[in-house]
Formats: structure tokens, sequence, C-alpha cells
């Protein structure tokens, strides 16, 4: 294999008429996508930008989004996604450090480009769903003719995708063409007789997210089977979907199966064509896995993966099940429970276990990783790759920082996330990028952010603030001061005054009593 595209190319061969996107009413037929791609690609060289070029795609999920994915790797560039509901701060580290030449937007997001540009490499701005000033629309971009594919080697690197680290400083993370292959490959198999071209998958998962962009999108194009990207969630709009367009295959989070199976009329509807369903990003409860099933009738089963292994390791499948497990590796993924001196950790008999009864402390440890999924490194951060990287008997083990044990069946058990990060609805949330941010704030004179637990999202973010003595600023607007400059979902949902924060003696915040848990906990 030389680019990952040059699967798709076999797909659009064998399905040049069928459906690959469906979006709000309009069909693009695989050899119209194709074309498209072309374009897209032929632009960029165009205007200078190709091989090993970074392209930002700043967008929601929508058709352009996945032309300018598979057009940015067809001339042999590297994309950088970014969520679209983060601001012009936190999408200024990522296009420097990745020296990105070129970035797509949705129209609205385009001022946010243009705010950081002169600290960026960007030369090139695009714009979906409107003309802007310095910008140029993505219709009008387009490329009259069409790129070939460029050659590019397993190792070259197609994605770079930034996720947070424990100080809160995005990372890149570079994914290969391989990476990105071999998870397309091996996740294609996991429903019953594996992606169809006669399947329809609807893009609830946002493709700026791994789980997303390599699971539901690159799956769909690889099996010729039809995307049905959905820029924002709302459980309705997505039940009445999963019905109309009779959807058969979805990846979400369990926050989204959640407000299904708490709709209002939850119990109406019928998911006849819906086959299989699986869900990531953070631990499924287990009344969420039951109910949902109770409900419509259809299995739905965990996995598990990270960015850095681009990003599914384990999987359940309709087959092959065990409720509370994170499942089985992936066939040619190894994975391992370690102790802080890297020696296996003891397998428990079968999983899983009384949590309250067993001494956990006997059988958990770090969740390790090795395989042809997991990254290539972080980008320009030596330290961290020496941090996130064992070898061992020849192999390269990545630490995924989560705490569980595993069973002679070979299905595994995260209990616990790394020590301060927090995950809510499936999206990690650092909190030093949250109290650097507090500390801004003319009113805060001390802060400190954990999370706390949330019905629907699993954890939500909670702030204790210390003001300083003459302020007169309410929790409320600590919130919205927050909201305007983070994303929705990093945002504190909770806002508590304190007098001080538990501190030691060396000075370092006492996170678990503000918590409310006993220190033995931690």
């Amino acid at each position: 294999m030389t680019n990952l595209v040059t699967e798709v190319v076999e797909t659009v061969d064998a399905n040049p008429e069928s459906p690959a996107i469906a979006y709000e009413g309009t069909e693009l037929s695989y050899a119209e996508f194709w074309e498209r791609a072309g374009q897209f690609a032929q632009a960029l060289e165009n205007r200078g930008i190709g091989e090993g070029d970074r392209v930002g795609i700043y967008l929601p999920n929508l058709p352009q989004f996945v032309t300018a994915f598979y057009g940015t790797l067809r001339a042999g560039g590297i994309i950088v996604p970014m969520n679209p509901q983060y601001k012009a701060r936190e999408i200024s580290h990522m296009l420097g450090d990745s020296e990105a030449k070129a970035v797509v937007a949705l129209a609205d997001l385009v001022p946010n480009v243009l705010e950081v540009r002169d600290d960026t490499d960007v030369e090139q701005v695009v714009s979906v769903g409107a003309d802007v000033d310095g910008a140029t629309e993505f219709d009008d971009f387009l490329a009259e003719d069409t790129k070939a594919v460029v050659d590019r080697d397993d190792d070259d690197v197609a994605v770079q995708p930034y996720t947070s680290g424990t100080t809160g400083t995005p990372k890149g993370v570079l994914l290969t063409h391989h990476n990105l292959a071999f998870t397309t490959r091996a996740n294609a198999v996991i429903p019953p007789g594996g992606f169809q071209a006669s399947d329809r998958l609807i893009g609830t998962l946002p493709l700026f997210h791994i789980y997303g962009m390599s699971v539901v999108m690159n799956g769909a194009m690889y099996s010729g089977g039809t995307y049905h990207p959905v820029p924002k969630w709302d459980a309705t709009e997505v039940m009445d979907q999963l019905e109309d367009d009779e959807i058969t295959v979805m990846f979400a989070v369990p926050a989204m199966f959640n407000d299904m199976i708490n709709h209002p009329e939850a119990e109406r509807y019928e998911f006849e064509s819906l086959r299989f369903a699986n869900s990531g990003g953070s631990s499924l409860p287990l009344e969420v896995l039951e109910r949902f099933e109770e409900l419509w009738g259809v299995q739905l089963n965990e996995g598990y993966g990270l960015t850095e292994t681009s990003p599914v390791t384990h999987a359940n499948t309709n087959e092959n099940r065990r409720k509370g497990s994170i499942g089985q590796p992936l066939e040619g993924v190894e994975a391992k429970i370690v102790d802080d001196d890297f020696e296996t950790v003891p397998r428990v008999e079968e999983g899983p276990i009384d949590e309250e009864e067993a001494d956990l402390r006997d059988v958990t440890g770090e969740l390790v990783i090795h395989g042809p999924n997991v990254m290539k490194e972080y980008y320009g951060l030596p330290e961290a790759n020496e941090e996130a990287f064992t070898h061992e008997d020849g192999k390269r083990w990545f630490h995924t920082g989560d705490i569980g044990y595993w069973d002679e069946d070979d299905f595994f058990y995260v209990v616990d996330r790394e020590k301060h990060m927090i995950v809510t609805g499936g999206y990690n949330v650092y909190p030093r990028e949250v109290e650097e941010l507090l500390f801004e704030h003319p009113d805060v004179a001390d802060a400190a952010v954990v999370g706390v637990p949330d019905e629907r999202r699993g954890e939500t973010v909670k702030a204790f603030v210390v003001t300083t003595p003459d302020a007169e600023v309410t929790p409320e607007e600590i919130k919205q001061y927050c909201l305007e400059n983070l994303a929705e979902y990093k945002h504190p949902r909770e806002v508590e005054f304190v007098q001080e924060l538990p501190r030691t003696t060396t000075g370092k915040v006492q996170k678990f009593e503000l918590r409310g848990e006993d220190e033995s906990e931690q």
C-alpha cells in the first residue's frame, strides 16, 4: 500500500453510481465524490500545497469535510482536524505547531482563523457555507481538473489530530497511512458479516475526532456503504433519521445512547434496519446498554481506543461479548496489564469482578498497547514520546494511562481514567487548560477544576474558585467567561466559590477532597 486513499479507488471502481454521502435529501455518488476530491487535490497543488504539507479542517460533519479529507490525502498532504467548537485561542496552537498552510473552515468560523493567521503559516483559507472576506468559497476553490493520487509510504503521516496531555497542552499525534488503513480493515469485520456496500452508517460522531473519522467515515468509504453526516447531535432528529433513512450501523458515545433511551417518545421508535450499534469514548453504563437492547432489540457493544491508537484497540462483538468489558484486543493488536515496574499483572479468572468485594490493588495495573495501529509519535515532543513508550522484547508498548484488569478469556476491564483527566460525553478535558483560563480572570485569585458525576455525560466539569477580596463576580459570570473562550464541552457547568483550596504542604491542590473522596480512593 502506498497511500491510504488507494483503497478508496477500488471502492469507487466497484460502486461508481452507489451513494457515497447522503445529506439533507441529496446524495453524492462515489464517482461524483471522487471527482470532487480530485478537484480539491488539484486546487491544493495549484496553490503550492502538496506532499507533506498540512491542511487544517475546521468543520462540523458535512460533505465538504469528506471531500477535503480525501482530497488532501490524494494530494499527499496531511490532515489537521480541528474541533468546530474551538475558539481562536484554541486553534492558534494547533495551526502554529503543525505549520498548516491551508484551512477549510465553516463560514462562521473563518474569523477565528483570520484572527490567528498572522501567528501561523496559513496561506489559504477556504470557507464552507458562504462567501467570507479573506477566504475562498469551497466550490470556487475546487479546480476544473483532477489530480492523480500521490504515492506515499506506509510510514508517512496521514493525519495529525491533537490531544491534550496531563499538562493540558495539546500534542500533535502522528498517525500514518498504515495506522489508519489497519484500523479501518480491523474494524470492518466487527459487525456481523462485516461492513457491506448495502450499509448506511450514521455520522453522529464528529469527524474531527478519530473515532468518527477512522471508524465511521473510513469504514463507509472502504466498504462502499453510504455515509450520513450529522452536523449536530439532536436525539429526536437522529432517531427520526434512523427510521427514515433505514440506517444499518451506528457508532456513538454513551451520552448519545443515554439521550435515546430517555427520549420521551422512545417506545414509539422502531429501528428495524439497524443491525449493529457500538459505544465508545467513555465507559458505557450497564443500565444504558440493557435499556437500549430492551427498547429496540439491537445488541449494543462496547469498545475502547485512544487517539494515539487510531483509535480502536478492543471491541466486543455480537458473537463474543462480556458486559462491563471493553472487549478483546482486535486481531493483530496486543494488550496487557502491567504494574509500575512493567511486570505483567496476573489475570482474574473471569470478569467482571465485584469491585467492591475485591482488592483492586492486587489485580489492576496500567493498560499498555502494541500493534500496527499505534501512532508513530507525538509531533516534535521527544520527552513526551519517551514517557509514552516502553520498549521490551523487541516491542514498542504505548502507555494508555488507563487503569484496569484482564481475565483468562482476554477480556479487558477499565476501572479508572488517567489521574486528573475528565471524560465528559466522550470528550477528554484536562483541568489545567480550564484552570489557566480561570487565572486570567481579574476577579479570580485561585482555582481548581475537577470532574464530578453527571447522569448524562458520565462526568462534567466543576470549578472551585477563590475570588479576589473586592470581587463582585457571580458563578454564572464565571461560566459565561469560560464558555466564551473554550469549547462548550470544556466550560464548567458548575462553579462553586470557596474561601480557600485544600493544599498539601508543598502547595499541591488535593483534588480528591474537592471531589468528596477519601485519599485512599486515589
